[in-house]
């Protein structure tokens, strides 16, 4: 297998690897952390003009990339520079979902969110769901010629920024049952809603949004009703391999610069990085950094294939081992720093509090070892 990426994905990845060193710099970050959106209008229009967004999909669906490769490459890349705009929560959730269902009256809106023209948010998981991707307690039922809504939805990822909701709500069946499952697009003003930000620990935002009698014409319902289950899936596999991708980039640039302040720091009139057991200490992060590399290729090649049980399998395997391995870049790369590691002010304590954040999006460690162990059983 033939694990060098393409000559467009190289040069993608350097043009967005330059774009972050240059104009998305740790303070232009942190300024754009402390504004009350959270998300910089002039660093997402840059963004969409360097081509991030149409690279997550195909020539098919406007854009020209779509592997998974493609969406790696990106989130790599994005993950070094922690970049907070929500290309993951509004391109690639919200777009997949919405391209997935292949509803034609909502093409227009598809163009506009894959494009960046539009931000919408994927409202999928619940107060009770836990990381069940099935679990959906919020109801839709038919009135008339419309449709009305309610239930609860939670950690919607950058949803304050959001003008649109693709909300999953049951139309048939049990809670937890896949089919059944539907999708509505729900205007952030709609009647009958309320949101409530909550900050993260990593210094993101998310919300949890509220359905009282949401009243919605039946044009609201995309794709199939019942239907929606399928595109939710792999709009979520796409995501966790995502997070997969971006804790690689974090992990390199906590990893790098450790191994700087061990080159500079001085004790006993030495750097400290000429210590046998600091050097093994790095040697050993630098080789789980690479496990995990490969375990985010892995998954990206199985994802592109057309088996869905190997697919999810692959992610799973990836997912605890970012898990694993990003807890133990944050603890030991602080550890290595020492007290100043833990300040505001280093770049690092960001990297080590997005390394932690992202081991519990989308299913943490446990999660994902018990779901690789009932998947595999059933392979």
């Amino acid at each position: 297998m033939n694990f060098e990426h393409s000559v467009e994905r190289r040069m993608l990845a350097d043009v967005l690897d330059r774009y972050i060193r240059h104009d998305y710099s740790f303070d232009t970050r942190k300024e754009i952390q402390l504004s009350k959106e959270r998300f910089s209008r002039k660093v997402w229009e840059q963004l969409c003009e360097i081509g991030v967004l149409s690279v997550l999909f195909s020539e098919e669906d406007g854009g020209f990339g779509g592997s998974a490769f493609d969406i790696s490459v990106v989130f790599e890349s994005l993950g070094r520079g922690l970049v907070l705009e929500p290309v993951m929560g509004s391109a690639l959730l919200a777009g997949t979902v919405l391209l997935a269902a292949g509803d034609a009256e909502h093409v227009s809106l598809a163009n506009d969110v894959t494009s960046g023209g539009a931000i919408a948010a994927l409202a999928h998981g619940e107060p009770e769901s836990g990381y069940n991707t099935r679990y959906v307690s919020t109801g839709a039922r038919r009135e008339g010629g419309n449709w009305i809504l309610n239930g609860c939805k939670a950690n919607v990822s950058q949803g304050q920024v959001a003008s649109t909701f693709l909300v999953s709500a049951r139309t048939s069946g049990r809670f937890d049952d896949e089919a059944g499952i539907s999708l509505f697009v729900v205007p952030a003003g709609a009647h009958g809603i309320t949101t409530q930000e909550l900050s993260t620990f990593d210094g993101g935002k998310i919300i949890e949004l509220t359905l009282d009698e949401v009243c919605l014409p039946a044009s609201a319902l995309v794709g199939p009703e019942g239907g929606a289950f399928s595109a939710i899936e792999l709009a979520l596999s796409k995501g966790t391999l995502a997070l997969c991708a971006e804790a690689v980039g974090a992990m390199d640039v906590a990893l790098n610069s450790t191994l700087e302040y061990l080159k500079t720091r001085k004790q006993f009139g030495v750097p400290i990085g000429s210590f046998q057991a600091l050097q093994h200490r790095m040697a050993t992060l630098a080789i789980e950094i690479e496990q995990a590399r490969s375990a985010v290729i892995n998954a990206s090649a199985a994802l592109d294939g057309k088996d869905r049980g190997a697919a999810e399998l692959a992610l799973s395997a990836a997912k605890y081992l970012i898990g694993k391995v990003g807890t133990m870049v944050a603890e030991e790369c602080i550890q290595l720093h020492g007290g100043i590691g833990m300040t505001d002010e280093l770049p690092l304590s960001h990297y080590a509090k997005r390394l932690l954040a992202i081991d519990h999006e989308l299913g943490d460690a446990t999660f994902h070892l018990d779901r690789f162990i009932t998947l595999g059983r059933t392979q």
